[in-house]
């Protein structure tokens, strides 16, 4: 949480001497007269009772001219705890100096507006706004935490408040991207997910898929937010989540493409089948209970395990050699999947100029197998599931491979206990679970082991992505049918914005 402004309180530094100045003037800052320079780093540097500092790349939104005066707007943050060593939070501030001359004012925005460009900030963003998810409090974080810093920051909003599901899709795909130098979602996961899928159905694909994408957690999971922000040792918190979009930095992502026929679906998140997709999607059922859900089903689920049948062909990363048995690329045909239309997700057609997935020779890459049974299968492209699950800690957003969590044979007593450590991660140290890093994946799902007319269900970035024979609200339509699918990733292929 942002804090308002109250009264300024800016770090008492003393710049590097070897740092030259762009400009330096006598001004007037809170009623008393100093110097106020602006060295070449971008440092903001007065002697106003002591020596103080702002940096304009991490502390100054943007600043405008108020008649004679100059009024910086900055996000600050002040430290709490002993000798303030802590973490605090991030307080708006306006920092108001007057210039000692006309000529002066006008030669300090200059220089301020030239070194804020500089930086490649973004100046015109479109802004999804999800009103449905989590708890449908993403219009009051919009208004009340998300805006005031963008409007700081002067850039130019265009706001989409999404009406149903599939809204941001539709939005995307036929959008002039070339008017936006971003577009950000103020949501869970969802929307993201939307958005990535909208850019790659375009005929310019190639192009659109370059668009940054900055994430303000206002959902129910918001893995992406947390995975971005934990990278650099922040907390997931909206007025960070702004901060990196405002900064404008930016960094690659792997997108994976899961293909099934002619059908296919990009995916950002994670993939999951077995007992973490039976806990996310089944749970629904126990919305009522809030957050408590999820951990009251998933006891049910480990106390009443199930152990399901199938296999996972895998070419496994550099070094991860050594798990599964050699095999060959498994050719045998792939279902179409479902027919009729899906319900809340859209297949990407596969004619046309939209994207197909990355060019790779999957037959002539060494395949490995691992059979089941399985507990869980669990496939992740950055290492926050959500913001307390923290899946795959090794996952890096870029490297061109995806990571693999698989639980085969694990006691109950100890399976919650891994489960227990999913907030940190701990529980890829058990030796019930295997690790891995893979460039490609093909799955088999079959039924489970205890009841051969049972399926499963298959879970893609918390959406259902198929639905086996007998399994939670079989009757639903999905995107595809629970069979084989085949994984690939594409390295870096989409732009987020990012801390650092």
């Amino acid at each position: 949480m942002i804090e308002p402004r109250h009264t300024p309180i800016f770090k008492m530094v003393q710049p590097d001497d070897t740092t030259p100045a762009i400009f330096s003037d006598p001004v007037t800052v809170n009623g008393s007269s100093t110097t106020l320079s602006l060295l070449a780093d971008g440092t903001l540097w007065w002697p106003e009772g002591g020596q103080r500092t702002l940096t304009i790349d991490k502390e100054v939104l943007g600043f405008v001219a108020d008649g004679p005066n100059i009024k910086l707007k900055t996000a600050v943050e002040t430290r709490v705890g002993c000798c303030g060593g802590g973490r605090g939070t991030l307080t708006r501030n306006d920092l108001v100096f007057r210039p000692s001359s006309e000529e002066s004012h006008g030669l300090w925005c200059q220089k301020l507006g030239e070194f804020i460009d500089s930086l490649g900030r973004p100046k015109r963003l479109l802004v999804f706004v999800n009103p449905f998810g989590g708890k449908k409090a993403a219009t009051d974080i919009f208004r009340d935490q998300v805006k005031p810093l963008l409007e700081d920051a002067q850039i130019q909003l265009t706001v989409q408040e999404t009406k149903h599901q599939l809204h941001a899709k539709e939005v995307v795909t036929s959008l002039d991207v070339s008017k936006y130098d971003g577009i950000v979602c103020v949501s869970g996961d969802g929307i993201l997910v939307e958005v990535i899928n909208g850019l790659l159905q375009r005929d310019d694909w190639d192009t659109a898929i370059k668009t940054p994408i900055g994430v303000v957690p206002a959902g129910t999971g918001n893995g992406m937010a947390k995975s971005l922000l934990d990278s650099v040792g922040e907390t997931c918190a909206v007025a960070n989540a702004v901060l990196a979009i405002i900064r404008g930095h930016k960094r690659s992502l792997d997108v994976a493409t899961i293909k099934q026929g002619g059908i296919r679906y990009f995916s950002v998140l994670m993939l999951a089948w077995g007992l973490i997709a039976d806990i996310d999607i089944e749970s629904e059922e126990y919305r009522w209970m809030g957050s408590a859900r999820i951990d009251f089903y998933g006891l049910n689920r480990v106390f009443n395990l199930r152990h399901y049948t199938g296999c996972v062909h895998f070419v496994p990363a550099p070094g991860f050699d050594s798990y599964g048995e050699p095999s060959s690329y498994p050719a045998n045909s792939i279902s179409n999947g479902c027919e009729g239309d899906p319900i809340g997700m859209e297949p990407v057609n596969s004619k046309g100029h939209c994207y197909q997935g990355p060019e790779i020779d999957l037959e002539n890459l060494s395949w490995r197998v691992l059979n089941g049974p399985f507990i869980s299968v669990w496939l992740h492209n950055v290492p926050w599931g959500a913001e307390n699950t923290m899946a795959a800690p090794d996952a890096k957003f870029s490297d061109g491979s995806l990571d693999l969590i698989i639980v085969k044979n694990c006691p109950k007593l100890q399976l919650l206990s891994l489960l227990s450590e999913l907030n940190t991660g701990g529980h890829v140290k058990s030796p019930y679970v295997m690790y891995l890093k893979v460039k490609a994946l093909i799955l088999e799902p079959g039924p489970r082991l205890e009841k051969k007319e049972k399926e499963g269900i298959i879970d893609v970035d918390g959406e259902v992505l198929a639905r086996g024979k007998g399994s939670y609200q079989c009757d639903k339509k999905a995107l595809m049918a629970y069979d084989k699918l085949k994984i690939t990733v594409d390295q870096g292929l989409a732009t987020l914005f990012t801390p650092i």
